[in-house]
């Protein structure tokens, strides 16, 4: 498969199958917010190093999570029924997604969230798309996660943890929310163990085409209610 040169002229993507072996599917002279919406309803996603073309990304088959599936481990439940942790949504989105970027990770140089990225990010919060999950120990920022928010599904970007369990405590709590709100998944994008621990799973690219076309009828915003008092539920 070919990578396709999306035109500088109109809004509009390749369809996602004809992606090439490793997800990447087309490049870019530019990224806006309006190519960035368009490219999560239909699970494309940018992912590039600050000074290289755009590309954007449909991985398949695709690791998902329900939000009703969620595993909690044994080692978990003590945080999770205790108050040792607390969580809020949307009261520190900035310092989340910076936490984020600047985490070191394992086999990674540098991060993928960088400055276009996270001005991108910082104006999709303020339209009401991109949300945060705060995971607190006392006043100390500890863990979280960031995302987008479209219809019934959150499109889960990067997540960090200062502390043992606290990004696992920060994506419990999202997806309890998220069940209670009636979404449908959470797309993980990346299939890693950590995700799969907590009950993340394959499915194949039909049938996340199908969940996301259907995803199209349901109405922006609305539907994920933040939180800005810490809370354990």
């Amino acid at each position: 498969m070919s990578i396709f040169l999306l035109p500088d002229h109109e809004l509009v993507f390749p369809h996602p199958f004809l992606t090439e072996e490793h997800g990447a599917l087309a490049v870019s002279g530019k990224i806006d917010l309006d190519m960035i919406l368009l490219a999560y309803r239909f699970g494309i996603f940018p992912w590039y190093n600050p000074g290289e073309p755009v590309t954007w990304y449909y991985l398949h088959p695709r690791l998902i999570l329900r939000p009703d599936k969620i595993k909690i481990q044994k080692s978990m439940r003590s945080l999770i029924n205790g108050d040792r942790f607390t969580i809020t949504y949307d009261t520190c989105f900035h310092d989340v997604l910076i936490a984020c970027k600047e985490i070191e990770r394992h086999g990674q140089k540098g991060s993928w969230i960088h400055q276009i990225i996270e001005s991108s990010f910082l104006k999709l919060h303020d339209m009401g798309y991109a949300h945060s999950v705060e995971c607190w120990e006392g006043e100390d920022l500890i863990g979280g996660l960031y995302g987008l928010s479209i219809g019934k599904i959150f499109f889960g970007e990067s997540m960090f943890a200062k502390k043992s369990n606290a990004s696992k405590f920060a994506l419990i709590k999202l997806a309890e929310k998220l069940n209670l709100q009636g979404y449908a998944m959470i797309d993980c994008q990346q299939d890693t163990p950590h995700l799969r621990s907590l009950g993340a799973e394959l499915i194949p690219k039909e049938q996340f085409m199908k969940e996301l076309k259907l995803n199209i009828l349901n109405p922006d915003l609305g539907f994920f209610k933040p939180n800005a008092s810490p809370t354990n539920s």
